[in-house]
């Protein structure tokens, strides 16, 4: 998913990455004059508020925040900045692929900053929930089945129980119990209980829809897992979660659609020009050089 409980909580990489961001003056910038100081290294200040960001990581993945962990993050915070301020010292901050990896770095925790405030300021209404809610009631369609069945393995063994069911339909649990290979329903005397059609191999589904409540198939219904002898129950039409069951995964799925709005709207306005990359002159190979002249 696009958007996460924790967007801009990337990693401790990232936020050290923003720490060593390509200059003398971000190392020498780790905590401003006016932050809490948890540590320095080598006369620089690590911020509290980095160390309490990474807490803060740690409890809303529901571990405790404990000193013992604090201790832990600011030492991993002064380890990492040692060594940064060695790769700046020697100039690797200016190297291309590192400088490049900084500036694709910043750019993704930039996007995360800008998704996390549009979602504070731009919350999914409860009019707007409730309306999205009914068209999903209206466009729901399709019917679910209560049903139980006998799978076995040989024709002969469904036709001999759908002999032994006409002259008793009520026997259909006990010989469930007694003959059928499915495991997982034969317990239950073959019940199914409600389900879609559509999620069973398609000639259960087929067979299932035909049947009337109450009947049961009077022919073999084979299947890639054997013969199946099925019961219809019940039906009923597909009903539609309570929205306070989806409202969560609603909200997320009307946050992205939004979302993808806005960026699109941001894009059809920028002025985007594709530079196309210019394929390399291929260089010939030995057989394709013409022959010189006057050998053999």
């Amino acid at each position: 998913m696009f958007i996460t409980s924790r967007i801009l909580l990337a990693s401790a990489a990232s936020l050290l990455t923003l720490i060593a961001c390509s200059s003398n003056d971000a190392v020498q910038g780790a905590a401003s004059a006016k932050d809490a100081v948890a540590a320095t290294v080598n006369g620089t200040p690590v911020s509290e508020r980095l160390v309490s960001l990474m807490l803060k990581q740690r409890t809303d993945l529901g571990r405790e925040a404990s000193a013992e962990a604090r201790n832990g993050f600011i030492d991993r915070l002064a380890m990492q900045l040692v060594i940064s301020q060695e790769a700046v010292k020697k100039g690797l901050d200016k190297a291309p692929e590192v400088s490049d990896q900084i500036e694709l770095m910043r750019q993704s925790v930039l996007v995360d900053a800008f998704v996390k405030d549009y979602l504070k300021n731009n919350a999914v209404s409860d009019d707007t929930l409730n309306a999205e809610y009914e068209k999903i009631k209206a466009q729901a369609t399709g019917t679910e089945y209560k049903a139980r069945h006998i799978l076995v393995e040989k024709e002969a063994g469904a036709k001999d129980i759908i002999a032994r069911l006409k002259q008793n339909p009520k026997a259909f649990a006990a010989l469930a119990k007694a003959r059928s290979k499915d495991r997982g329903s034969k317990v239950n005397g073959g019940d199914l209980g409600w389900f879609d059609p559509h999620g069973m191999v398609p000639e259960f589904g087929a067979a299932v829809a035909k049947l009337a409540k109450g009947k049961f198939t009077e022919e073999p219904v084979k299947s890639q897992f054997g013969y199946h002898v099925i019961l219809l129950e019940d039906s009923r039409p597909k009903p539609v979660r309570p929205l306070e069951q989806i409202k969560p995964a609603l909200t997320q799925q009307l946050q992205e659609q939004n979302l993808r709005k806005l960026f699109d709207e941001m894009k059809a306005k920028a002025k985007i020009d594709i530079v196309q990359a210019v394929a390399p002159t291929p260089t010939p190979t030995q057989d394709a050089r013409p022959a010189e002249s006057g050998k053999k």
